[in-house]
């Protein structure tokens, strides 16, 4: 089923039911992807990869907002607890994220091959790395693990 129809579908249920935090969240990325449809140059359809795209800069922005309120203590862990539900709600239409270890093998596989150990060089490592096609990588970890194994914090 395509994520478009599953959002539908799921905004139906939340209705019913009265799930108001997923009644929210949904049309919130229903939002986010008229958004991205009307900007000035979007060329494509609204499809499954559209909505993946969305659905993963929201999540990205949620979680960086989310640390913002914990920072808050109590005044702000109840917002903090919505935005982590939202982001465990829609994390099941995103590619799962490969884990520390995973990127950390490849960050070291990417350093042996360019014969990088200069921490200078480290924005060079990152690039290779997000630019071999492996899904699921997330760019801050990348880049945090980089300047590790270099040597460059």
């Amino acid at each position: 089923m395509a994520i478009k129809a599953e959002l539908a579908a799921e905004l139906k249920d939340a209705l019913r039911s009265g799930d108001k935090p997923r009644a929210a969240v949904i049309r919130q990325v229903e939002t986010e992807v008229s958004r991205a449809r009307s900007e000035p140059g979007f060329t494509g359809d609204v499809d499954d990869a559209l909505y993946v795209q969305v659905i993963g800069s929201y999540t990205k922005k949620m979680a960086k907002a989310r640390e913002e309120y914990l920072g808050y203590g109590e005044q702000g862990a109840s917002r903090a607890e919505a935005l982590a539900y939202e982001i465990e709600y829609l994390s099941r239409w995103l590619p799962t994220a490969l884990g520390e270890d995973e990127t950390r093998a490849l960050v070291e596989a990417a350093v042996a091959e360019l014969g990088v150990d200069d921490p200078k060089m480290a924005g060079r490592v990152v690039g290779h790395v997000m630019k071999s096609g492996t899904e699921g990588l997330d760019g801050a970890l990348v880049n945090r693990i980089v300047r590790e194994v270099l040597g460059a914090e």
